[in-house]
């Protein structure tokens, strides 16, 4: 059936049996490649048939269908027009497993990032009216996405201008771990009520003999008798239909149809499942919301048999290790407690946890009150999305000194989920704010020492940023140490004039690296150098200073970043004379998605790059 399309448009020719057969392929064929490639599961899976019926009652390019997060979009992809480069979904160089605009003319908003669909649909929805033009918008959200302040002051935007604008409501009770907060018990109640449902049906089964005056009067009546979410949307000025079945193609044809030709905002709350189709995806969505690549048959991800423990399932270790000891400290996660391996410590010390859901901004400011109150919070977020949270960053917990610990998951680039995942500006955009401390940890030991020092520290906020993935050594798991701010660590002392500054991810490499240069009469001073701020200065001003060659090797944009400090620091104090200062770190461009060792080599941040770097700035020309 599927290779039989020709377009979406052939969508509108084949019949519901036929539809629900294709569906199944679909769901097949995201298997499929997900296994080899992984990606973003149990979302695809069950959107499926919302996305049929978008697309039988949709004609994009023209009409504009806004995906929040767009994780969900492979259905999309495959049934617009992608589905013959689908199998590279993921690969570096091939199709994004978000939408992207510069992919396709059918992808009308990029996105990664919750919360971002209802205020670019509305803006796609002004701007039609202002430009005369005549076309749809649909913003496709999720159930998760209320939680985020931005929907909300979108709904509340959108309903005072009374723009035509459908939103569609997908309900799946899951964001990425289960959806928490009260409008996620609201939407819950409505699922499962059966009053609610019934009565609803026989409403619209009643609506086309009663006259629009009494149909909303006995609208009104049933809102009384159990609890609807109806009236959240109309109090933002939306016309609220649902719920409604989200694999029922056939009903959602029929309330799609009507939605176009109704006047203002609409809302459409559609119950879908989470994993559909897929034994393994349904018995545990929390994994398969998205992973690695893994076995077709029983679901479970694929290993190095070799492999070592990963950072976040450390650092929820030592978070909990602590915890244990002083009962004044909590976690918070903003929806990612098994991202960010808070997990652990919500299954040991549930009492001393907090789920905000997809809510940065309240996760940190909540913090800043928490550390306020005497208690000592410690908020785990993805780089990427602590971007979200810059203001209360400086405006609630840097202004004020408050201690709030920040553990920043996925820093440097994440390789498969491409730009808006890579965590590549946090060293730049953390520097400029004051009175902060930002450590880098070079393995799972030293994750585990800074944790500690953090729990330590109370002169103000302090952040600790890590990569995504394994730990470069195993874990001793030793005594705990107290890291002295500012002071960083000797790996090897050398006998010349070069210096290597490596932080985080690069430690490794770059030891690895010193091994080899002596192989070409280079002997260097290599120090691990994890605090970006502040920097060491009896290293700065001693070993530094006096070099003739000092190079920098971060996983950060180099505006602003760790190199950008070392050059400060030199020129402000007028140490730059005969030092030459050489920067290794990611260009002024969005890197694309791919395995992480491919994206090195494209920036000229791989081993043989470094290698051939360092030798060619200190005369020495490698060939190989």
């Amino acid at each position: 059936m599927l290779e039989s399309l020709k377009s979406y448009e052939d969508l509108r020719k084949l019949s519901y049996d036929d539809l629900n057969a294709l569906a199944r392929e679909v769901r097949d064929l995201i298997v499929e490649i997900t296994s080899e490639n992984g990606g973003h599961v149990g979302p695809n899976l069950g959107v499926v048939e919302l996305t049929i019926a978008l697309l039988r009652n949709f004609n994009p390019p023209k009409d504009k269908i806004v995906w929040d997060v767009s994780h969900q979009t492979y259905p999309y992809k495959i049934l617009t027009d992608r589905r013959e480069r689908f199998h590279t979904l993921r690969r570096y160089g091939g199709i994004s497993g978000f939408a992207n605009i510069f992919e396709s003319e059918y992808d009308a908003w990029g996105a990664g990032h919750a919360g971002t669909a209802l205020s670019a649909a509305l803006g796609l929805a002004k701007a039609r009216d202002y430009t005369g033009e005549d076309y749809h918008v649909v913003a496709v959200i999720g159930d998760a996405s209320l939680t985020i302040g931005m929907t909300l002051e979108a709904m509340n935007n959108a309903g005072s201008l009374g723009v035509d604008l459908i939103t569609v409501l997908n309900d799946n009770g899951w964001s990425i771990d289960k959806n928490v907060g009260r409008i996620a018990q609201m939407l819950a109640h409505v699922q499962v009520n059966p009053l609610y449902n019934t009565l609803r049906d026989k409403l619209y089964r009643l609506l086309p003999n009663r006259g629009k005056y009494w149909g909303s009067k006995l609208e009104d009546v049933i809102k009384t008798i159990v609890q609807d979410p109806a009236a959240l949307f109309e109090f933002f000025g939306f016309r609220y239909i649902g719920p409604i079945d989200g694999h029922d193609i056939r009903r959602m044809d029929e309330i799609f149809k009507h939605a176009k030709n109704l006047k203002g905002p609409i809302l459409i709350h559609v119950i879908t499942e989470k994993g559909r189709g897929y034994v393994p995806a349904l018995k545990d969505p929390e994994t398969f919301h998205g992973l690695g690549s893994y076995d077709k048959i029983d679901g479970k991800p694929r290993r190095k048999p070799d492999a070592k423990p990963k950072y976040s399932k450390l650092f929820g270790r030592a978070v909990v290790e602590i915890a244990q000891r002083d009962i004044r400290v909590v976690g918070i996660t903003a929806a990612m407690p098994k991202g960010t391996g808070l997990d652990a410590l919500r299954d040991t010390l549930p009492n001393q946890y907090y789920d905000v859901g997809i809510a940065e901004q309240h996760a940190v400011t909540f913090a800043a009150g928490l550390a306020r109150g005497g208690v000592k919070p410690f908020v785990a977020i993805y780089s990427t999305f602590l971007q979200r949270a810059y203001d209360q960053i400086i405006h609630d917990v840097a202004l004020q000194r408050l201690p709030v610990r920040f553990f920043l998951d996925r820093a440097g680039l994440v390789g498969d989920d491409g730009p808006t995942h890579h965590g590549v500006f946090d060293l730049s955009y953390l520097r400029a704010v004051p009175d902060t401390v930002i450590m880098a940890p070079k393995d799972g030991d030293e994750l585990r020492d800074m944790v500690y020092t953090a729990w330590k520290y109370e002169d103000g906020p302090i952040f600790v940023r890590f990569p995504r993935g394994e730990v470069p050594v195993h874990p001793r798991w030793e005594r705990v140490n107290l890291i002295p701010i500012g002071r960083w660590e000797l790996l090897k002392e050398g006998e010349g004039d070069v210096v290597l500054l490596p932080v985080g991810y690069f430690v490794y490499p770059v030891l690895e690296m010193a091994e080899t240069l002596a192989d070409f009469g280079v002997y260097p001073t290599v120090y691990n150098a994890r605090f970006v701020k502040p920097l060491d200065r009896e290293v700065m001003e001693g070993v530094v200073a006096k070099a003739k060659y000092v190079f920098t090797f971060e996983d950060n944009v180099l505006t602003g970043g760790f190199g950008s400090a070392i050059l400060e620091y030199l020129s402000e104090r007028g140490l730059l004379d005969g030092v030459k200062v050489v920067r290794f770190g990611l260009p002024d461009r969005f890197i694309t998605h791919g395995k992480k060792d491919l994206l090195l080599a494209e920036v000229g941040l791989d081993r043989e790059s470094l290698l051939k770097g360092v030798l060619a700035t200190v005369g020495i020309n490698l060939r190989r």
